[in-house]
């Protein structure tokens, strides 16, 4: 379907996909942020679904979630954070362009699969970012992928020191 699709993603970096993939797993309502016709930021609740090697983003018929991603498809996607401060496995943010499914045949086709009731939005994610962002002692680790960089690593201190890049395992 797209060319950085979530299985364009879990081919570059398995195992990167699978810990971010895993961090969604773990609860099933997410925050959606879209932009709305003036511009300023729209967050609203969302579940999503990775299946077919795409990361599926499902919303009632009408939602003004959905109409922002038909007027502008940019979208940010974070996980939810869960209960307490401590957030065993981090924190992943996906970033992209949603791409509107219209054809009637892939929407049934996905609604039976899904059992999503009619009628409904249906989008994948273009991806152009996927961030996950953890703690290891007295530092974040950031790790970012993007279509055109690839994996890069950031580790940051609590402390005035800037963020250094961590070498690409290899």
């Amino acid at each position: 379907m797209t060319t950085n699709n979530w299985a364009a993603f879990e081919k570059a970096e398995p195992e990167f996909a699978a810990a971010v993939r895993a961090r969604f797993a773990r609860y099933p309502h997410h925050v959606l942020a879209t932009l709305r016709k003036d511009g300023s930021p729209r967050v609203a609740g969302l579940n999503v679904d990775f299946r077919g090697g795409e990361l599926w983003l499902g919303m009632m018929a009408g939602s003004m979630k959905a109409r922002d991603l038909q007027r502008d498809p940019r979208f940010a996607l974070h996980t939810n954070p869960g209960e307490g401060m401590a957030m065993p496995d981090g924190d992943v943010r996906v970033s992209g362009r949603a791409v509107e499914i219209v054809d009637p045949p892939e929407l049934h086709r996905y609604a039976e699969e899904t059992d999503s009731p009619h009628p409904f939005h249906l989008f994948h994610a273009d991806l152009t970012e996927v961030v996950h962002t953890t703690v290891d002692g007295d530092e974040l680790v950031i790790r970012t992928w993007t279509p055109t960089r690839g994996l890069h690593t950031l580790r940051r201190g609590n402390d005035d020191d800037p963020p250094r890049e961590v070498p690409a395992a290899g």
